[in-house]
């Protein structure tokens, strides 16, 4: 039986060469570990070694073989992987399965374990759903403030669910599951609409809809007088999200193309408390499920 406190857990996310993505999964795995008692190391699966140490406190990011490595040399061996994914991306299913595979035919002895993804299908997860209906609110919330002395202000608010986007269509069925919840949610306070960052071409890839680009194109060709609101379906800043990312770019676009457009970005989901009780509870349940108790 495995003693659970000799468990090493990692907070894992895609990573991003942006130092605002490292230091927001720090704040994350820090507010995890209060809520766990434990510590939980920050770990990207990739791309987080190029972010500026200058820019991380002088601290460099953790990616997943560099940490695996270390820790194994200093007798570690078994670990969980807490996944900040919302679908069974190969991040999950391939990357650490290989990554560990190789350490371990290069002699390193270690156990990877990985918790569930913010939203396994077919069960799915409620409160994601409800997390992002509360961002979508604050979003309109903003709207409807920056509006109120427009002409805009009566027109009924477009929203539109947008994630990174994905080859596997069961990460994409992830946000189809959601949206279908946030039609629930929106009690019609909302018209609900879905879109990705990012497709690949060919008819293969299309169960990812249409990009936000080309949906904003279309609402503002529909409508003179509009307003949307991005339900960012992210956990933390990057090349997409955050500050100075894609859908802030494609948005200001949109509105230089439609003047008539208003537009608001909801926060990340990172920044609603729930989202640590969600990742306690799947921490605790990977961790019982091993056998023992901390």
């Amino acid at each position: 039986m495995q003693d659970q406190g000799k468990t090493t857990i990692m907070l894992v996310d895609n990573g991003s060469s942006r130092a605002d993505a490292t230091l927001a999964l720090r704040r994350l795995s820090d507010a995890l570990a209060r809520g766990l008692g434990r510590p939980v190391h920050p770990v990207s699966l990739a791309h987080s070694s190029k972010a500026p140490v200058e820019a991380l406190g002088g601290r460099p990011a953790d990616t997943l073989e560099p940490f695996l490595l270390r820790q194994a040399a200093a007798g570690v061996r078994d670990f969980l992987a807490v996944p900040l994914f919302f679908g069974p991306s190969r991040a999950l299913t391939t990357l650490i399965p290989q990554t560990v595979a190789r350490l371990s035919a290069a002699g390193a002895t270690l156990r990877v374990e990985v918790a569930d993804e913010l939203c396994p299908l077919p069960r799915g997860e409620p409160r994601l759903a409800e997390i992002l209906d509360r961002a979508i609110r604050t979003a309109m919330h903003r709207l409807n403030t920056e509006t109120v002395n427009t002409g805009t202000a009566e027109a009924r608010i477009q929203a539109l669910l947008v994630d990174h986007g994905s080859p596997i269509p069961e990460v994409s069925a992830v946000r189809h599951w959601l949206a279908a919840r946030l039609e629930h949610l929106s009690r019609g306070d909302y018209q609900l609409g879905e879109a990705a960052m990012e497709r690949r071409p060919g008819a293969q890839y299309a169960f990812n809809g249409a990009l936000l680009a080309e949906a904003l194109e279309a609402i503002g060709q529909q409508q003179t007088q509009a307003r949307v609101v991005i339900g960012m379906q992210f956990i933390g800043p990057g090349r997409h999200a955050g500050r100075d990312g894609d859908v802030e770019r494609i948005c200001q676009q949109a509105r230089e193309r439609f003047p008539g457009l208003a537009i608001s970005i909801s926060p990340l989901l990172g920044d609603d408390a729930a989202l640590i009780d969600l990742l306690i509870e799947r921490t605790e349940q990977r961790l019982h499920a091993q056998g023992g108790t901390s």
